[in-house]
Order: C-alpha cells, then structure tokens, then sequence
C-alpha cells in the first residue's frame, strides 16, 4: 500500500540532501515530501548569501513548522529524519504523529550523555561563542570533511559540499548540548509514553554522532512499550544518506517503515 513520506532534513543541509531518497520512495509508488526548514526553501545561493530568515532557529521552531504539516495531511505519514532532523522525527512522534518513523544519525534528545571526542569537535563550530546562538555558522570545506565525509576522500566531500552545504543556525547546537542541565529542555521526552514505531540508525564511522550516541538513544527509546529497532551500518559516515550504498540503508528504512506502518494500523 502506498504511503506518504515526509523527509526531514539535519543541520548545515537542506531537503536538496534527500533527492536520491526522494526519487527511489517516489519510483516505489509513495507520495514523497520534503519540506525545507522555516527559512530554508530558498535556492542554496540564497540561503548561503543570507542567513537572516534563519538566525535563531531552534528546535522547536522547527518541529512545530513539521507538526502543521504533518497535521494537514489526510493520513499519518512515515517520517524520517536526518541528523537534527533525526532528533525532530522523534520529537514528532512522541507529539503522538506518524504512522512509524526512521531517525538516521539522529542528534540525541534529553537523556543522551554519550558525548564522544569526535561529536565535541563538530558542534564546537557554534559552542565555542555564545553569540553563535543567535546567529548562523557555514562549515568549511575541511570541517565538512570531517562531519559528514570522512570516509570519502577530499575530492569527494568538495564534491558533496558544494552541492549541499549550506550555513545552519547555531541555537539547536546549543538546546541539544545544554539540555541536560534544563529541566524543562525543548528535547525533553517522555520515554515510557506510547508512539508510533521507531527505527533508529547509525553509522560506525560517523563523526557528528557517533553510533555511541545513537545506542544510548536507542536504549532511552526502549523503555516505550512501542516497537523500537535499532540497526547500524559499521562503514558508513555521517552523510549515509548519499554515501555509495545509500540504497540499502534506504530500502531497509522503507521496508521497515511500511511494515511497521501497516501493522500499526491494523492494530489500532
């Protein structure tokens, strides 16, 4: 049975970053959609010459933006996310939406205290001022390189990062790496609460969140009494949405989504 899908792209990336996903959902029948974050559905030019719709944006501006959308559809749709947009799918899901979800590298929500070296390293762009919370940082061709590309040579990642790189706001850097210490963080989740299925995935190799940090997210998930997977994919880097072999980690969040989907719904 036909689903529809709503992709949600991560930081520094905009909906551009899941065409293969889009056109490979899209050829199996599904209705696809790929929003842009608010300020982002823009030309890529655009958006890298200015930043102004987009400083300040957090995560729950975001997820809110999502919610509408969701909400204005005639059926709950499967949801994947990558990266920030990994953490925003979860987010959405315990807001009680969607028919099953997939997070693929996901930033971690509330709970998550894993924070291995290489994780550091990345969000240290933004963390290390804190004027970056209202403003919008570009990565370089170098720090592209080590966040999502680190498997592919320098070729390869200039190749990547011209196409999709684009500058993203500091403030969910900051609400992801400070919500522990706030009780009332806007990445806060109920973890006992009914939702949706969710499949997690993550990378061995993946620098910005490290398979560390997508285990603990995976074992906080657990404790939900709603069907919990997690799989990971001991080669892949950060960019595993477009990395060569993307297809079987798209196939397999697919397949399972829709299964999961459908039993969901005859369930309930």
């Amino acid at each position: 049975m036909p689903e529809t899908i709503v992709l949600i792209h991560g930081l520094w990336m905009t909906p551009l970053s899941w065409e293969k996903w889009t056109e490979r959902f899209t050829a199996a029948g599904h209705e696809v959609l790929a929003p842009a974050w608010p300020g982002f559905d823009r030309p890529i030019d655009d958006i890298r010459r200015d930043t102004k719709p987009f400083e300040g944006l957090g995560v729950g501006e975001i997820t809110d933006h999502y919610e509408r959308i969701i909400r204005g559809l005639d059926q709950p749709p499967i949801i994947m996310g990558h990266s920030f947009g990994g953490l925003v799918t979860q987010l959405l899901l315990a807001r009680g939406l969607g028919a099953a979800g997939v997070a693929v590298d996901p930033a971690g929500p509330k709970g998550v205290l894993v924070l291995p070296p290489a994780q550091i390293r990345v969000a240290s762009l933004a963390l290390r001022n804190p004027v970056n919370r209202k403003t919008a940082q570009m990565l370089s061709p170098e720090q592209f390189h080590y966040a999502f590309c680190n498997v592919l040579s320098e070729g390869e990642s200039q190749t990547v990062y011209e196409r999709y790189c684009v500058p993203g706001p500091g403030r969910p850097l900051f609400q992801a790496a400070l919500a522990n210490f706030n009780p009332n963080a806007v990445t806060k989740i109920d973890f006992k609460a009914d939702r949706a299925p969710l499949l997690i995935l993550g990378g061995g190799k993946d620098h910005t969140v490290p398979a560390a940090s997508t285990r603990a997210n995976f074992k906080l998930q657990q404790r939900s009494p709603a069907v919990t997977e997690y799989k990971e994919y001991a080669d892949r880097c950060h960019y595993t949405v477009g990395q060569d072999g993307w297809e079987a980690v798209a196939d397999h969040a697919l397949e399972w989504a829709v299964t999961q989907a459908a039993k969901r719904a005859v369930a309930h």
